[in-house]
């Protein structure tokens, strides 16, 4: 019954509509059809990423070709008379606004998942720094892999030192490189979402981050041990040193205290001496 209704609008679309029904052009029809399959591909691309996180490096090419779809409405121009023309028909004749509602989803879902970070500027793939860490990233995963594999036979399962020494190189550069490349993200943006790196980094760095710490037990070397050693025990001897400088400074104050008073006492004995001779 949907399919003969959506059929007899379109066979009344095509006769022409008397009154002040507005036709949609077929070019219009064309731009629109483009819009919707591209709407569909981009959340069905969104809705298969979304868990483990793989928004940006899988559907940016889906992305570039709805905004270029969209601004193909919005350039668009049917005949010259002003009731055909393709962007006002498709965006702005209604109270919905489906088509612009869409294109601002995608959009505000772009921006708060912070691709841009992650591609080159023309938005053509990902970064040099950005291929630069998902290829640790698998590497890491790898080495996860395969240690948890040589210690299959193992009798304690929660015994993941292999893991622990043989990982920790590859996870110590990829630790390292996450954390340059959000000191150089917060130097270079300028919106308060820029200082974010993108979801997909981020969360691939959660989620390794997870399995060293959380699943493994591993720990990752401090290399500020020695400064960290330093700076405790100054800690920890200012007390002696505060009470050692207090007993000197009090005997130190007590010597001056004493010492006019012996002074006193010798001149007075020579006062007496000489009242007497």
């Amino acid at each position: 019954a949907l399919e003969l209704a959506e059929e007899m609008v379109e066979e009344l679309w095509d006769a022409g509509l008397p009154g002040d029904l507005p036709e949609l052009e077929p070019e219009c029809r064309s731009l629109l059809a483009a819009f919707a399959e591209g709407s569909a591909a981009l959340t069905g691309c969104l809705g298969r990423r979304a868990r483990p996180v793989r928004l940006c490096q899988g559907c940016h090419g889906h992305y570039r070709r709805l905004l270029a779809e969209y601004g193909s409405i919005a350039r668009a121009f049917g005949n010259s008379s002003e009731s055909h023309n393709c962007a006002k028909s498709i965006l702005t004749s209604d109270r919905l606004q489906i088509v612009v509602t869409l294109s601002e989803f995608f959009n505000e879902t772009w921006e708060a998942a912070n691709c841009a970070n992650c591609l080159k500027n023309n938005s053509e793939g990902l970064s040099n720094s950005t291929e630069e860490f998902l290829d640790l990233f698998n590497k890491s995963l790898t080495c996860f892999e395969h240690n948890l594999q040589g210690q299959a036979t193992d009798l304690s399962p929660n015994n993941y030192t292999e893991v622990c020494k043989n990982c920790n190189e590859t996870y110590t550069k990829l630790n390292d490189l996450y954390n340059h490349l959000q000191r150089m993200n917060r130097q270079g943006g300028e919106a308060a979402h820029s200082a974010h790196l993108c979801i997909d980094v981020e969360d691939a760095m959660n989620i390794t981050r997870k399995l060293w710490s959380r699943t493994f037990n591993c720990s990752l070397p401090c290399s500020d041990t020695v400064p960290v050693i330093a700076v405790s025990s100054f800690i920890l001897f200012l007390p002696i040193v505060f009470y050692l400088s207090s007993f000197l400074h009090s005997k130190q104050k007590k010597r001056i205290l004493i010492l006019p008073k012996r002074i006193q006492s010798n001149a007075s004995l020579v006062n007496i001496q000489e009242k007497y001779s």
